[in-house]
């Protein structure tokens, strides 16, 4: 178990261009009747072997990852497709990499979004293909490596990367503040999931779950 505590800056204009940490960097170029598609780059952040992965982590790390070596930041460059049709909203999402990784990732999610009174709940599956490139960067394991961590050496091909579900509830607390409940359930498909560095010092399912607490700023 860790705890991360992540900063979330949004920035939208005119429901045209946003930008935030989780969300990329992006333009609705198209944006009617109920589609939204356009260009889009994420940042990912980096892996430290010493900190366990993640930049943001207060306590609960792992020594999992020492002899791997870190893995620098990537931009990741690409577009979105996405569909509203009532309460349902679907996204794929495809992006290439550069820096930190130079593989292809291609993300998809279905969402039902519900309301109680002020609260607005969204749930649904989701998944993630990723190309060899992607997931010999992060799960595989090389010669080198495999001396320096003990890991028996490990080539993985191109696939699905993970599958699950994920939700979040939001309260408003006025017209400018709001609660926000996320979590997660999701599992490492087979070209990852039989990489030794998660069939020995890892695990295929991975649950999150995290508190925010978020302020608008009209400019």
């Amino acid at each position: 178990m860790a705890l991360s505590i992540f900063p979330d800056l949004r920035i939208n204009y005119k429901d045209t261009i946003f930008a935030s940490i989780p969300d990329g960097l992006g333009w609705n170029g198209v944006n009617r009747d109920g589609w939204k598609a356009g260009p889009l780059a994420k940042l990912r952040f980096g892996r430290d072997e010493e900190r366990g992965g993640s930049p943001f982590l207060i306590t609960g790390g792992s020594d999992a990852l020492r002899g791997l070596g870190d893995v620098d930041a990537a931009v990741e460059v690409g577009g979105f497709v996405e569909k509203r049709a009532g309460p349902w909203r679907g996204r794929i999402e495809v992006r290439r990499g550069f820096g930190g990784h130079d593989g292809v990732v291609a993300d998809g999610s279905v969402a039902y979004q519900a309301r109680r009174g002020r609260t607005i709940i969204n749930i649904g599956p989701r998944a993630t293909l990723a190309s060899r490139e992607y997931i010999e960067t992060y799960f595989g394991i090389d010669a080198l490596q495999s001396r320096r961590s003990g890991l028996r050496p490990y080539s993985a091909s191109g696939g699905l990367l993970s599958y699950g579900v994920g939700g979040t509830v939001i309260r408003p607390l006025n017209r400018r503040s709001a609660i926000t409940l996320f979590t997660g359930l999701d599992r490492l498909g087979q070209n990852a999931g039989d990489s030794p560095l998660i069939r020995e010092r890892g695990r295929r399912t991975q649950f999150t779950l995290g508190l925010g607490y978020g302020f608008s700023f009209n400019l």
